[in-house]
């Protein structure tokens, strides 16, 4: 495995059944099907070939000197900026030396197509977006397709579709999004990257209670609380038998990790960790998508923050989408339960399939090829394993 957090299982066929069905077929429609017949795929064969091509001229030209560029700036910077931006497709051949309104437009054009705000100044990081190498975006464009092939089973008409590296949550119905939401992920580090699989989503709860992880309790408010008993008081620690305890007689320095022998809850409340409402796909990460008290994370352009479950920046909107086939008033159904403050499960009277991917190259029906960071290396270890297995990168003419 190139990495132990991508625990989807791709489809396989027994060795002997490519044999027989190749022998009992048309063996140009059989080499035909045995890809994935997905758009996705049909477009990313398109973007390979026309990455092939600029390889084989040399690239996109130029790399853009500098730190930043931004409306009003002239000189050799913007004039590569500008040469580089009409080699990648985003501006109409142009003459111009000054950062003017069309490179402005275009340089938000590229920022959207590349996960980045889009307010059209050349900064720190879209630089280096634009600097990055066209066999680079021909290798992410590579490790799509082989994830693609990983994935070629069905999806659902209707599902849900994480994409981590764009930091969005999807709802997907019949292959069109019809409801879409910036989520926050598991941050960059080995015990909190969000893991790639797929399962069904079962229920959602309203007013949900913080069963907090073991992990969590030990690492990170143990501590806390042997500097001082009272830290973290928003959490109730509970006995073996589920019993409250009080921390005033608790010596927690005659604690460790093994024999911390306390569970720690939140109550339902506004201020929960989990926000207002979760969405369960029972699954032995434990991981799952739900609302959170940190709104301000969303406006970061890069939202990589969590222990490893999905945060929705939309999370009542959410809700209606998944109520909406079984529920006449299902803004009123959701809000109702939420009114009591109570905890509530409400099931799905449809399992919605859940699938968390990672890819830094993919493509709309519409619209320019896709690119995101590999915010965890997964890609570049993808690639190494391809490489070492014979994939070369090809240069084709045009």
């Amino acid at each position: 495995d190139a990495d132990s957090d991508i625990t989807r299982n791709a489809p396989l066929r027994d060795r002997k059944s490519y044999l027989t069905a190749f022998v009992d077929s048309n063996p140009a429609k059989f080499m035909r099907a045995l890809p994935p017949q997905t758009g996705e795929y049909a477009r990313l064969l398109k973007a390979r070939l026309q990455m092939e091509q600029v390889v084989s001229k040399g690239g996109w030209g130029p790399k853009v000197p500098g730190k930043k560029l931004e409306p009003g700036d002239s000189g050799n910077a913007v004039v590569a900026l500008r040469n580089r931006l009409i080699a990648m497709g985003y501006l109409k051949r142009s003459s111009t030396r000054s950062y003017d309104a069309t490179i402005t437009k275009a340089v938000q054009k590229f920022q959207a197509a590349h996960g980045l705000a889009d307010d059209g100044v050349a900064g720190a990081t879209t630089l280096q977006e634009i600097n990055v190498t066209a066999e680079s975006r021909l290798k992410s464009v590579l490790v799509a397709m082989e994830r693609e092939r990983w994935f070629n089973r069905e999806r659902g008409k209707r599902h849900v579709l994480v994409n981590l590296t764009d930091y969005t949550a999807k709802i997907m119905d019949n292959g069109k999004v019809t409801f879409r939401t910036r989520s926050v992920v598991g941050a960059n580090k080995h015990d909190r990257r969000s893991p790639e699989f797929s399962d069904l989503m079962e229920h959602m709860i309203i007013n949900p209670t913080w069963n907090v992880p073991r992990s969590i309790a030990v690492k990170e408010y143990l501590p806390m609380m042997q500097k001082n008993a009272n830290a973290a008081g928003h959490l109730k620690l509970l006995d073996g038998s589920g019993r409250s305890v009080s921390r005033a007689n608790i010596d927690f320095s005659q604690y460790d990790e093994k024999n911390f022998p306390f569970d720690m809850k939140q109550p339902p409340s506004r201020s929960n960790a989990l926000g207002l409402v979760k969405f369960m796909f029972p699954n032995r990460y434990n991981i799952y998508l739900h609302d959170t008290p940190a709104k301000s994370l969303f406006a970061r352009e890069t939202r990589a923050y969590s222990h490893g479950c999905i945060r929705l920046q939309q999370p009542f909107e959410f809700a209606y989408a998944l109520l909406k086939p079984q529920s006449s008033n299902p803004k009123g159904e959701f809000h109702g339960h939420l009114k009591t403050g109570r905890e509530t499960q409400v099931n799905l009277e449809t399992k919605v399939p859940v699938h968390i991917i990672y890819r830094t190259a993919f493509t709309n029906a519409k619209g320019p090829v896709q690119y995101r960071r590999d915010v965890y290396g997964r890609d570049t270890k993808i690639w190494k394993a391809m490489a070492n297995e014979g994939v070369v990168l090809r240069s084709v003419q045009g």
